[in-house]
């Protein structure tokens, strides 16, 4: 009488492909979120630019600045305030006045209000 074997894997199979498995996952996973902090610095720059050229349109068109970030979507200058990708919120942007020499008031730049730096070092505040 010939005896069944069972079938399956042995321990050793699975340690074996669990070790192959967590070596790969080690290599992917840091470029991952590498590639995702990178993509939120990109947004980040885009959002700044698009928030500065409604201010330089809203200036060209009115002679002053507008005196929050939300006049600008009041008068139809931006559909909505962009989103600021590293805080994930609307309301973290800082609005810089324009040179005291130059006589005006308003939100003539903005900033980013997200703490930390970026990949080359340089903090999100001074972007």
């Amino acid at each position: 009488m010939a005896v069944a074997r069972a079938r399956g894997f042995t321990l050793i199979e699975l340690l074996v492909v669990f070790a192959i498995l967590a070596t790969l996952l080690s290599l992917a996973v840091p470029r991952y979120f590498s590639s995702v902090e990178r993509s939120k610095e990109t947004v980040l720059k885009q959002n700044l630019a698009t928030l500065r050229n409604a201010l330089d349109q809203f200036h060209g068109d009115t002679g002053k600045y507008p005196e929050s970030i939300d006049d600008l979507v009041k008068k139809r200058y931006l559909r909505a305030v962009p989103l600021d990708p590293m805080t994930e919120r609307t309301d973290t942007w800082v609005a810089q006045p324009p040179p005291a020499d130059s006589g005006l008031a308003g939100v003539y730049d903005v900033r980013s209000g997200a703490e930390g730096k970026a990949a080359d070092g340089t903090d999100y505040a001074s972007w």
